[in-house]
């Protein structure tokens, strides 16, 4: 004899190798709770309906003709997808439970709910289809969910909404264009205790960058409430960005990037009504406030990666925070199938050449560049008037947006972070995007021709008309090996993970000015002496800025910390040179508060800057915070990859009161492995290779600082543009000579300009002199690595 057909199975008695039987999610959420709640990772506890449930559901009901008679109708002229799927869910609405699956699944929730100690438990209704979450086809986010669901008839009702969703417009599409047969795809029910997130916060992680692939890092969204607000790109949630190799060493904390966000709304638990959730507003001075402290997002990106080494490949995990335990859980995990697919073979790079007006600006997902009209459309009423090839603007997208959004050139958003729908959805389609803008259906017009651009780092911008643009495609297939050590120039720490492929030694030069100006914005002596900043409109802009941050110097030091650190874990192991500021008077003014601690100079490019300026009354305290940035780097995030370099050096006496400032600041040279090395672009540094090599670890040349004064030609002159000339003979004699002292004095010597880049001839000059290393912008590199490799073959 055999018993009743079996329609609920517990989590803990499923596996990964139960797809068929549960679905992806419910048999990863088994999985996890089977293989790694050993580990330390928490899955609240549940059960999942089976795939012979639904079809019991629908033998039970009779649906099985009617609802293929109803989807054979899309391939009938005129019919529309939207019109199918209604009336295909409403079929399916109508059914009533089976008497058996109705027995299992409420003697099923009576004992979760003992287990719980309660006489009816809270729970998460999630559908889990068994075409979905797939190595090989995940498309998230098609069926729907249910949170806070409690009684019995709410999760019978809660179940049956569930297989309904199983024929949303998307899904149907989704089905259509993956060759799935709309009836031999089943639906799973998981049923699981409720973590209490609306009394803290919740959010999705990446074991992989999601934009540009970088697989050593883990991408954790955070925001207050249940996690379906970051989920649907309802909310601009926090971003973490953590070093997964420095995460199993002891006393650092290996969080790169970290981004507050707007977090406006959440979503908890609804006190009256029919509804079981309420949006509300969340308090400014919980908006302002992180979900997550350090060690929180250290034990997820843990987790992270135990998921990750489990299952052998990236993973797209959901998580929530207990408000009343404390307890963190994850309470999803999905294959990542959009970078971790990618093949590489070839590096396409987009490179605005047009200028034009910035209209909006947000977070750019992809690193495309596309232009369009615009389509301001407020929701799926509005999909008629639009057409292929155009940019769709606005506030946010569901699963109800995938159509349109496969017929579109770009999308732009005023809500999300880069785990919302939006962002995910044209990550998977390869659509650029702009998300989070905050005001794009204010600013941009209907029918108005746009620029989406996703090119220029973490930041994507909109821009007003058709812009021109390159597109290059580079083989990395067969990049020959050099000797000359070959490495890169950084600004943007939100572009280094998108140039992570390149065979680059490192980074040669990192601009720690670019960082503070587009990072931080203000200047360092506004912050530490507020109290004394007498421009009001300044102390306003200050007050703005480092809201929610634990002081001004605070700000200061993390944020320019973090963007140095994200484009060293970019690079690690290998060096990552940081030049401390190299802003001219002029420059520090411009910055937030500045013009009162600048003097007017009537040459800043030869007045007060680099080095000159560290050791000096009127700006140390300021490299005080630099040094402190370098520091939290290397020893706190554990980025010992760091290192330092010193611009504008003009005396052998200089350099010794720069070296013991920084070493009052903790940056001592050689302590920890740091290295300190010094700009030649004077001509003194030349002149005293000796001395200034007995100070530092190497020289870096700035070609175009060298020139200039070599020359004695203003380089920003336009009269004089035609003499300045970095292969000059005086030039370069005095670079050959600058090699050849400085290794008979055992320190290496290294490029930063772009000379190599514009000068073939001049490539060939430096490593005929036995330069040790050439850092040029990311795009030249493989032009630049080819030609060394050609040199170095002629003289071997």
């Amino acid at each position: 004899m055999t018993g009743p057909p079996v329609h609920v199975v517990w989590l803990e008695d499923i596996g990964a190798g139960d797809t068929a039987t549960v679905g992806g999610k419910n048999a990863s959420l088994g999985e996890m709770t089977r293989a790694l709640s050993d580990r330390g990772i928490r899955v609240p506890d549940g059960f999942a309906t089976t795939a012979d449930a639904y079809r019991a559901y629908l033998s039970h009901n009779q649906l099985e003709k009617p609802l293929s008679e109803q989807l054979d109708e899309l391939d009938r002229e005129g019919t529309s997808l939207a019109k199918v799927g209604q009336a295909a869910r409403q079929m399916v609405l109508d059914g009533d439970l089976p008497p058996a699956l109705a027995e299992q699944l409420a003697a099923a929730y009576r004992k979760l709910s003992s287990r719980y100690r309660s006489a009816a438990v809270d729970v998460a209704v999630r559908s889990s289809a068994t075409a979905e979450d797939l190595p090989e086809a995940s498309f998230a986010g098609q069926q729907d969910t249910f949170l806070n669901v409690v009684g019995e008839d709410r999760l019978f009702d809660a179940v049956k909404r569930c297989y309904a969703s199983l024929f949303t417009d998307r899904a149907i599409a989704y089905r259509e264009e993956n060759g799935f047969g709309h009836l031999d795809v089943a639906l799973s029910v998981g049923v699981q205790k409720m973590v209490r997130s609306d009394k803290a916060g919740a959010g999705v992680m990446f074991t992989i960058d999601t934009e540009h692939g970088f697989p050593r890092v883990v991408v954790i969204d955070a925001a207050w409430g249940l996690g379906e607000m970051v989920v649907q790109g309802r909310v601009d949630p926090d971003e973490h960005v953590v070093f997964k190799p420095l995460l199993g060493e002891a006393d650092v904390v290996p969080i790169v990037g970290r981004t507050a966000g707007d977090k406006r709304r959440k979503l908890v638990y609804a006190e009256r009504g029919e509804s079981s959730t309420a949006e509300v507003d969340v308090p400014e001075a919980e908006r302002r406030a992180f979900v997550l402290t350090d060690e929180e997002v250290l034990q997820l990106a843990r987790w992270g990666c135990l998921v990750e080494e489990h299952y052998g490949r990236p993973m797209d995990i959901e998580w929530a925070k207990d408000g009343d335990s404390g307890d963190l859980f994850v309470v999803q995990a999905r294959p990542e199938t959009v970078q971790s697919r990618r093949q590489a073979p070839v590096l396409t790079t987009y490179r605005l050449v047009g200028d034009g007006k910035r209209l909006v600006t947000g977070l750019a997902v992809g690193d495309g560049i596309a232009v369009g009209p615009a389509f301001l459309l407020g929701g799926p009423e509005e999909f008629d008037r639009f057409e292929d090839g155009g940019v769709i603007v606005t506030e946010m997208t569901d699963p109800d947006w995938v159509p349109i959004m496969r017929r579109a050139a770009a999308v732009v958003t005023d809500h999300g972070g880069r785990t919302a729908h939006a962002a995910i959805v044209s990550r998977e389609l390869g659509v650029p995007a702009v998300v989070g803008t905050g005001s794009a259906t204010k600013e941009l017009a209907d029918g108005q021709a746009v620029t989406v651009s996703c090119a220029e780092g973490d930041d994507g911008f909109v821009y007003e008309g058709a812009l021109e643009y390159e597109v290059d495609e580079t083989p990395l297939e067969d990049v020959p090996a050099t000797t000359t050590r070959m490495m890169v120039n950084m600004a943007e720490p939100g572009a280094a993970f998108r140039w992570w492929r390149l065979p680059a030694d490192g980074v040669g030069l990192a601009r720690m000015e670019f960082i503070i100006n587009n990072a931080i914005k203000a200047h360092p002596l506004a912050l530490i002496r507020y109290d004394a900043l007498e421009d009001e409109s300044a102390r306003r802009q200050i007050d703005e800025l480092v809201a929610g941050a634990a002081s001004r110097e605070e700000y200061f030091v993390d944020r320019l910390a973090q963007g140095i650190a994200r484009i060293a874990a970019a690079h690690h192991p290998n060096a990552v040179i940081v030049r401390m500021s190299d802003f001219k008077t002029n420059e520090y003014a411009d910055l937030v508060g500045g013009r009162q601690f600048e003097p007017k100079e009537a040459n800043p490019m030869l007045g007060w800057r680099g080095a000159s300026r560290y050791y000096s009354d009127g700006y140390r305290d300021g490299f005080a915070l630099e040094c402190r940035a370098i520091g939290r780097a290397r020893e706190q995030i554990g980025l010992t990859n760091v290192m330092a370099m010193i611009p504008f050096c003009r005396t052998p006496e200089e350099a010794d009161r720069v070296l013991e400032t920084m070493a009052d600041e903790g940056l001592v040279r050689g302590r920890h492995g740091l290295e300190i090395f010094v700009m030649c672009e004077v001509p003194s540094n030349v002149i005293l290779v000796e001395e200034f090599a007995a100070r530092f670890d190497g020289f870096s040349i700035g070609s175009n600082d060298l020139t200039q004064l070599v020359l004695g030609v203003d380089r920003d002159s336009a009269a004089l543009a035609h003499l300045f000339d970095e292969t000059n003979p005086a030039v370069t004699r005095s670079i050959t000579d600058l090699i050849e002292r400085a290794h008979r004095a055992g320190v290496r010597v290294g490029i930063c300009g772009e000379a190599p880049s514009n000068h073939p001839d001049f490539a060939e000059m430096l490593v005929e002199a036995g330069i040790d290393s050439i850092s040029v912008s990311p795009d030249r590199l493989l032009q630049v690595k080819t030609r060394v490799a050609e040199v170095e073959a002629r003289r071997s």
